[in-house]
């Protein structure tokens, strides 16, 4: 064995190493995967023109109407918020529970929406449908 000598295998490699550059191509890749959906859902609302698809009723359904000031109406029969919790009430023990239709007036206060809203929750309700007006075309 003598000093200063080169064997075939101590040649210098002057190929680039690929390993660590997929690594990190991977990784770039899962991070874009990951991020990209949630780039894509902002929402940017404009419900007002949304359409409407016209659904059949079902046997079971209650119909709550707001009118502009607020009022509620339980199948077209006037009640204030007592009378309405007590309904929404007895709507949650039937089984099965019946389909909330809120249908809301243009004008009216999102608050009293949102009033009805935690009314049907607080009632044990969990079927609740909007029900809006088909989208007029010109």
């Amino acid at each position: 064995m003598a000093f200063g000598t080169q064997d075939d295998t101590d040649d210098v490699m002057n190929e680039i190493n690929m390993t660590p550059l997929v690594d990190v191509m991977l990784v770039l890749l899962i991070i874009f995967m990951v991020t990209i959906p949630v780039l894509q859902h902002s929402v940017p609302l404009d419900l007002p023109r949304a359409s409407s698809v016209v659904q059949a009723t079902q046997d079971e359904t209650l119909l709550v109407n707001i009118d502009a000031q607020g009022q509620y109406f339980i199948n077209s029969a006037a009640a204030d918020d007592a009378a309405l919790l007590a309904r929404l009430k007895t709507a949650a023990a039937q089984n099965p529970q019946p389909l909330i239709q809120i249908r809301g007036d243009r004008n009216v206060r999102y608050e009293r929406v949102a009033q009805l809203m935690a009314a049907a929750q607080q009632a044990g309700l969990s079927k609740v449908a909007f029900i809006t007006e088909p989208l007029r075309q010109p």
